[in-house]
């Protein structure tokens, strides 16, 4: 069925008084605030290995420097202002991303025939980029017609982004990631076919150099409904194919997120000091066994609204219990140079103890807890291991050491995490979000509420630089075993068996409610309830996904729009979706499309209400620190 949505925004006017407090209980027009080795020498170490570990760099980033997202290292500085658990992520326009400013270069192999080839292929990019914006029949909006967009410039002018300027697609193709060197060597490629990838590779290396020639730098390629965006961090080059009508930033930043996955394996020094040495490096090599970090990434991304909006979403927990939790893993004095102590489940933070004064990016922690969960640790047998990692945000160019222990672990083989892979050409389509099962007839549904076998990985990361794996060990050990002998593990794991740490819209009593995602800017966390009818089928959730990133892009002016907006209402013949950010939260929500607008803002007054009286629950606040 086809589908003719329409939009509707308010545009941002500018607020006599930036600091004024806005009352959330009403829906108004507030101000908007702007604020490594390979894993083949990556070594797992479990217990009873003698394998030495890699110690942290000693020499810590610049305070306050944004782009690396560090605010301390080894030598931590008490003194610094607190931010808070996490770190909020900057208000940044589209043509300063972190790492943009960096030199990029194309490096060829025949200069001759390179050269006639560039000077083919820009003739036929300026033949293309005389397409103009041309009306669609029966539309309110102009569509974009095939184009490129380079850094300085939109070549061709696109439309009023806050407005629908086609119906979303019914269908969605796996996206298709690629990551090569500027020499044009492949590093790694989402879905495999070897009759094209050379030749792909070679026409993104290629165009990607034409920009370069002209002192500019390619975002993405409209051609249809397809986008191909572009990122560049030299010496490496990133690529994403998608037809999903997701606008541009999105996929920007899975790209961003695919970038800092690499470096948590192969720290930024490591791969400047070798593409210094040898420009045709291949660095596949180095990143052979690190392939299933990367796929388990895509996987999140594709659902992960946490990691879409740069913020964390916590396990619901009744407070008492989280707080008890966190009391028992504030490491002793003895210990020197842990960094985070990290207890999550289902994927999610239970709590985080930090040092005084000192954050940690949301980026940096979702790196964490995905490598955490690749299958060759989350299946693996030995009761603990030590893993060398980067955290870019907090220090690019250096490893911390991570020691994983998993509480409690799902019991038999048919509930163990499978290993990702590549996807080919025809195969299906990527797994169901978080939180629903498969039915006999294919159809997703709840596991928890059919009582289906919940997953259990109940896991303790506990980061340190240069501490004594010994001291880290034995600390541990005597964390769990104060965590099993008083009862907290065992109602914590109770409350996963029961369901209570999901929640679902019907708690919220607001009629024509399907969906919402509310999100803390003072906590950077985020709250949603599961997915249920309609969006617990794969492909309708992947649709409600991307209305609530068109609306996110929107409000926050993340594909270059002129400004940025308070309110966003779009209605389309499946649903009707509203963005609303005000100074201490923001709201996406869903609803029936039959409801009036007026329901609507009446649904995100309650929503925000409803979050206000559960926000203990659901947010992790005042963790502990030492």
């Amino acid at each position: 069925m086809s589908q003719s949505p329409r939009g509707l925004a308010v545009p941002s006017r500018t607020p006599s008084r930036s600091g004024t407090p806005i009352p959330s209980s009403r829906l108004q027009l507030p101000p908007v605030l702007h604020s490594a080795p390979s894993l083949t020498s990556l070594r797992v170490y479990s217990r009873g290995s003698s394998v030495a570990p890699t110690p942290v760099s000693s020499t810590p980033p610049a305070i306050g420097e944004s782009s690396s997202g560090a605010s301390s290292s080894m030598n931590l500085n008490l003194d610094l202002p607190s931010e808070g658990i996490l770190v909020p992520e900057p208000e940044i326009e589209i043509d300063t991303i972190d790492g943009d400013e960096a030199t990029a270069q194309g490096r060829i192999d025949d200069p001759v025939a390179d050269e006639e080839a560039k000077r083919h292929l820009r003739e036929q990019l300026r033949r293309t980029l005389s397409h103009k914006v041309v009306e669609t029949p029966g539309s309110d909006s102009p569509r974009l017609s095939d184009s490129v967009k380079g850094k300085g410039k939109a070549i061709d002018r696109v439309g009023e982004v806050h407005d629908i300027s086609s119906p979303l697609s019914n269908d969605y193709p796996p996206r298709q990631y690629f990551v090569l060197t500027d020499a044009g060597k492949p590093v790694f490629i989402s879905r495999e076919n070897d009759e094209t990838v050379t030749s792909v590779i070679g026409l993104m290396q290629a165009l990607i150099s034409v920009f370069i020639d002209d002192n500019d730098k390619i975002r993405c390629i409209n051609a249809g409904k397809t986008r191909i965006t572009f990122l560049l961090r030299p010496p490496l080059y990133y690529a994403c194919v998608s037809s999903w009508g997701e606008p541009e930033s999105v996929t920007r930043f899975h790209l961003e997120y695919l970038h800092l996955q690499i470096l948590s394996v192969v720290s930024a020094e490591q791969l400047r000091r070798m593409f210094e040495r040898r420009n045709n490096f291949d660095l596949r090599r180095l990143l052979s066994g690190a392939e299933p970090f990367l796929y388990s990434l895509l996987s999140r991304l594709e659902w992960d609204l946490a990691m879409s909006t740069s913020s964390l979403q916590c396990l619901k927990l009744d407070p008492g219990l989280r707080k008890r939790i966190a009391d028992t893993l504030v490491p002793t004095s003895k210990i020197k140079d842990i960094l985070y102590v990290v207890l999550v489940a289902q994927g999610r933070v239970i709590t985080l103890v930090r040092p005084k004064k000192h954050s940690i990016h949301p980026s940096d922690l979702h790196i964490l807890v995905n490598t955490i969960h690749s299958p060759s640790i989350i299946n693996s047998a030995a009761a603990a291991s030590w893993l060398p990692i980067c955290l870019p945000k907090f220090n690019p160019s250096a490893f911390v050491n991570a020691y994983v222990s998993f509480l409690r672990r799902t019991e038999g083989d048919a509930l163990q995490t499978p290993t990702p892979g590549p996807v080919a050409d025809g195969a299906a389509s990527p797994p169901l979000p978080p939180h629903t099962g498969t039915s006999d007839d294919g159809r997703s549904e709840s596991t928890v509420e059919k009582g289906k076998d919940v997953p259990l990985e109940v896991g303790l990361i506990v980061v340190s630089g240069l501490a004594d794996f010994e001291a880290v060990r034995g600390w541990c050990a005597t964390a769990s075993e104060k965590l099993e002998s008083e009862g907290m593990l065992k109602s914590l794991v109770h409350a996963i068996t029961k369901g209570t740490t999901e929640y679902s819209v019907g708690d919220l009593s607001i009629p024509g409610l399907r969906h919402f995602l509310y999100k803390s800017r003072s906590q950077v966390q985020v709250t949603a309830p599961k997915y249920e009818e309609p969006y617990d089928d794969a492909n309708e959730c992947r649709r409600l996904v991307t209305l609530y990133q068109i609306l996110y892009d929107a409000i926050h002016a993340k594909s270059g729009q002129e400004g940025t907006l308070k309110l966003q209402y779009i209605r389309t013949e499946r649903e009707s979706v509203l963005g609303w950010i005000t100074q201490p939260f923001e709201l996406y929500l869903a609803m029936s499309p039959l409801v009036p607008k007026s329901a609507v803002v009446n649904a995100a007054n309650a929503i925000a209400r409803w979050v206000q009286k559960e926000e203990k629950r659901l947010f992790l606040r005042d963790a502990p620190v030492f």
